[in-house]
């Protein structure tokens, strides 16, 4: 995802020279080192300052400039939060902040690079809108998406490595709007992110060893969220499942559970997420999921007894 959205960047950036690329003390990877050669006048390193980051980044917003502050998550939002609700929200600024590694993708650096909380703390600021691509393919669209949608913009986005779950989508990508890239009668998956593929694994499974068919929903626009589409998901389906790399505080399943509430759901609803802890635990990012639960043999498990 780190370096499909470097080169949607870049292959944008060349047509509009509106776009800039403010990052904080972080290599260049894939074509963003060609657009910082080709056009060194827009692209800037602030050093270790994401405060001056954002607050640059909006200053070039104010200029009707549209720049790209870009960084690991924890450091995009968490550091510089005052500057990204005062100068980039309040102000209604078309301000993009790219956040790498969202959940604990940065599994091994600890609890300081882990983005647990950044859905439901960008949720809370008005005015930002959040996306949160599953595949390489969604974060191109959601790249141009950033071009299009006014004010604030989080995009938060995998690493490497994540593979391709939407090339035969039978839904497009549309920003606000949450979109099926597997169909299924008798239950539905709804994720976001990198962890979609687990999603996806899961269906398999459980259409194997159950028999019932399963859907798959990319959920990839947090805020706005399409409280239609997943109403109508709620009434569809007897069983829904929400599974995301994030707090169960504040985050997609939360937000589920308040739309079931509001439409009277009759379905089962069962929410998989990070725990509301700081896991002192050293290992990979899926050995990570696994100690705050989110391990597929037991999500499975409970599935099919459901």
């Amino acid at each position: 995802m780190r370096n499909t959205f470097a080169n949607a960047f870049y292959e944008i950036a060349k047509r509009d020279p509106r776009l800039f690329l403010v990052v904080a003390d972080i290599s260049p990877v894939a074509s963003a080192a060609a657009f910082q050669k080709e056009y060194p006048e827009r692209f800037v390193n602030v050093g270790v300052a994401e405060q001056v980051m954002v607050g640059v980044a909006a200053g070039l917003a104010l200029r009707g400039c549209i720049p790209f502050a870009y960084t690991i998550a924890t450091f995009t939002i968490y550091r510089p939060f005052e500057q990204v609700r005062v100068d980039c929200c309040y102000q209604n600024l078309p301000v993009r902040l790219v956040g790498i590694g969202g959940g604990v993708t940065y599994s091994t650096l600890g609890g300081t690079h882990h983005t647990q909380e950044d859905i439901a703390i960008m949720s809370a600021v008005p005015n930002m809108s959040i996306i949160a691509p599953c595949d390489p393919a969604e974060t191109i669209a959601a790249t141009h998406a950033c071009i299009q949608v006014p004010g604030p913009v989080y995009l938060r986005l995998g690493k490497a490595g994540e593979p391709d779950l939407t090339s035969q989508a039978p839904e497009p990508f549309q920003f606000g709007k949450i979109r099926f890239i597997k169909k299924g009668r008798d239950a539905c998956i709804i994720s976001y992110g990198p962890i979609t593929k687990m999603g996806v694994d899961l269906a398999q499974k459980f259409e194997e060893a159950t028999g019932r068919s399963m859907a798959v929903v990319s959920a990839h626009t947090l805020k706005p969220l399409d409280r239609e589409g997943i109403g109508s998901i709620l009434s569809s389906y007897p069983l829904v499942v929400i599974l995301e790399e994030h707090s169960c505080v504040g985050g997609l399943g939360a937000q589920v559970k308040q739309i079931a509430w509001d439409v009277r759901a009759s379905c089962k609803l069962k929410a998989f997420s990070l725990q509301d802890k700081f896991i002192h635990f050293y290992g990979s990012q899926r050995e990570l999921w696994a100690a705050h639960g989110l391990d597929e043999d037991l999500i499975l498990s409970e599935l099919e007894n459901s």
